[in-house]
């Protein structure tokens, strides 16, 4: 059954084939490459922290020997060799580390990066989360390769589970105009693009900027004024003072009608910047803020 469930799965390619190893398997990634492994890898490089987080959430941490920057979640995550940012990472440094397989993404990593390391014999499997739907297919996926289709399963059927809980609760309800911003200095959202449109959306919500051209967009207060989103979600990296104080900011226009009916909220980024597992308690949260009269639990 296990067998089958994988050959069924689009993502994964997996194939028996006769070695001295105990398992010779093929996968097949994002970018539809496939990807050989004589065994499960022991030796995990993590090129972004979404990849990290899901690693650590299928019990992998032990697994992992070198993340990139801005990979704190779990705490233990933070211990690891760095090898640079995921956008900038250091080729020497991975290498280095001698891992047998090297997890990247489609969104952020540099191609000529994955090749060096490939050159260098280091297998490298490449994930592409857009969506929700996405990140728990990628979930499954990364499972797969490491060996441990078991609780990747499990922890995809679970987080389904709650998606499927917040959509049951919204059910027809109108869905508000929503402006999210995602950087304080200059103002920034995203349009359609973006996987946290996808977020928007899932939580009841319409995307303000979901016609503009630029994925991530800067966007003029006067625009935000013109377009008059009825929520106004406010994420940032930023931290303490300056967070609140982008939300104070907003409320001096008062012919928003976020403004005007005080639905102007912070949320935290840490929970929806990242298509990692974490995803599904940045939409519950967004969904408590979009539909606050909904019974939600815990609330």
């Amino acid at each position: 059954m296990r067998l089958k469930q994988a050959l069924m799965h689009l993502g994964v390619i997996f194939v028996l084939c006769w070695a001295n190893s105990p398992l010779c398997a093929t996968f097949k990634d994002s970018l539809g490459r496939e990807v050989e492994l004589a065994q499960e890898p022991e030796r995990i490089v993590s090129l972004a922290p979404n990849i990290t987080e899901i690693l650590y959430s299928l019990g992998l941490g032990e697994r992992v020997v070198g993340v990139t920057r801005f990979s704190y979640y779990p705490a233990e995550a933070a211990k690891k060799p760095k090898v640079g940012s995921y956008i900038h990472l250091n080729v020497e440094k991975i290498i280095i580390l001698s891992p047998d397989l090297v997890i990247g993404t489609v969104a952020g990593n540099n191609p000529g990066v994955i090749n060096l390391v490939e050159q260098a014999g280091i297998q490298a499997f490449i994930v592409n989360a857009r969506d929700i739907q996405q990140v728990l297919e990628t979930i499954i996926d990364v499972g797969q390769v490491c060996g441990v289709p078991d609780k990747a399963d499990l922890l995809a059927m679970n987080l389904r589970s709650r998606l499927e809980k917040v959509r049951q609760k919204i059910g027809a309800r109108r869905k508000p105009l929503v402006f999210l911003q995602i950087n304080l200095k200059p103002i920034m959202t995203v349009n359609s693009n973006s996987f946290l449109h996808d977020l928007i959306r899932q939580a009841g919500g319409i995307n303000m900027a979901k016609d503009l051209k630029i994925t991530y967009p800067r966007i003029s207060i006067e625009e935000v004024i013109r377009r008059k989103p009825e929520v106004i979600i406010i994420s940032s990296m930023e931290r303490g003072k300056r967070f609140e104080t982008a939300r104070q900011d907003w409320l001096k226009w008062r012919s928003i009608p976020a403004v005007k009916n005080n639905r102007v909220h912070l949320i935290d980024s840490d929970l929806i910047d990242r298509p990692s597992p974490r995803i599904i308690d940045g939409l519950e949260a967004m969904a408590r803020i979009i539909h606050p009269d909904v019974e939600w639990e815990g609330k």
